[in-house]
């Protein structure tokens, strides 16, 4: 069973799309419906249905996908064991991380990282944190910089490297701007802007409320932080930020509960080699720990 068959087959799964799929790879479509069929024939399996545009995966297919994970990352796992014996930092390091933390924290280490081990190839992926903890599962992404979830998962190691303050914030002439004092009540009665309910930041604001017997009046949501920062300094709605993203267009509202805030940090897979490129990315994030 070859490794580009079972590639064309994870990217297929993944997008529901061999056009998709293709791209993805930089193949043809063909070339990745060959890889598939060739697949099947070995197999003596349907893997996909196909009717109309949509593209699902058949029993013998979701029963394959798993196992393909496994094969792919026990060799990734194999090669990076290997290629760590010649002490070299060199190859590709396929890397996760939120746009949050893309445009914020990891600019400075990115640019350090680059400069000093020329020989690495960075294959960076911008998802939701969320997401990044089943790429690392997955075996898809070896190393993410991410919000750390509330709870400790298992099956993933995870560091914190920077603890990130949240602040309720509104447009300097919204309603509650003018305010000198707020409790959790006084927000209800206007419309909020929120990160996405799967969200590790929704889990954590939300939680005040629930805790208070409050609810929420969510009028929209979106997981960029930066659409929601637009929103709230245009006076759509107030909403909860880092707080190194409130500027001169944001006015922190003062609301009488007890500091928030979310963990930031990397993860990687505790029973997976990491590759000496990884390690190096590691020492980069340990030692920016704190700032």
């Amino acid at each position: 069973m070859d490794t580009h068959s079972l590639n064309a087959f994870l990217a297929v799964a993944e997008t529901g799309s061999f056009s998709v799929a293709a791209e993805k790879l930089h193949l043809t479509q063909p070339a990745v419906s060959k890889r598939i069929a060739v697949l099947e024939q070995m197999l003596d399996a349907k893997l996909f249905d196909r009717v109309g545009r949509t593209i699902s995966l058949t029993e013998a297919g979701k029963a394959l996908l798993p196992k393909a994970y496994q094969i792919i990352s026990t060799i990734a796992d194999t090669q990076r064991e290997i290629q760590n014996l010649t002490g070299s930092i060199s190859g590709t390091l396929t890397l996760a991380t939120s746009h949050h933390i893309g445009l914020h924290r990891l600019p400075p280490l990115l640019k350090q990282f680059t400069s000093q081990f020329t020989d690495v190839a960075l294959d960076i992926n911008f998802i939701d944190s969320e997401w990044a903890y089943e790429g690392i599962q997955q075996g898809q992404v070896e190393l993410a910089v991410i919000t750390l979830a509330p709870t400790p998962t298992t099956n993933v190691t995870s560091e914190q490297i920077w603890d990130d303050p949240l602040v309720f914030v509104a447009a300097s002439d919204h309603p509650l701007a003018s305010e000198t004092q707020l409790e959790l009540k006084d927000l209800i009665n206007y419309s909020a802007i929120f990160p996405g309910s799967n969200t590790f930041t929704h889990h954590i604001v939300k939680s005040l409320f629930n805790e208070a017997g409050l609810n929420l009046n969510i009028a929209m949501a979106t997981n960029y932080l930066e659409t929601i920062k637009m929103m709230v300094a245009v006076g759509l709605a107030w909403s909860v930020l880092p707080q190194a993203m409130v500027d001169e267009n944001l006015r922190v509202l003062p609301i009488n509960t007890l500091p928030i805030s979310r963990q930031l940090g990397y993860i990687h897979h505790p029973e997976r080699t990491l590759s000496n490129a990884a390690k190096a990315f590691i020492d980069l994030l340990q030692a920016a720990k704190g700032t």
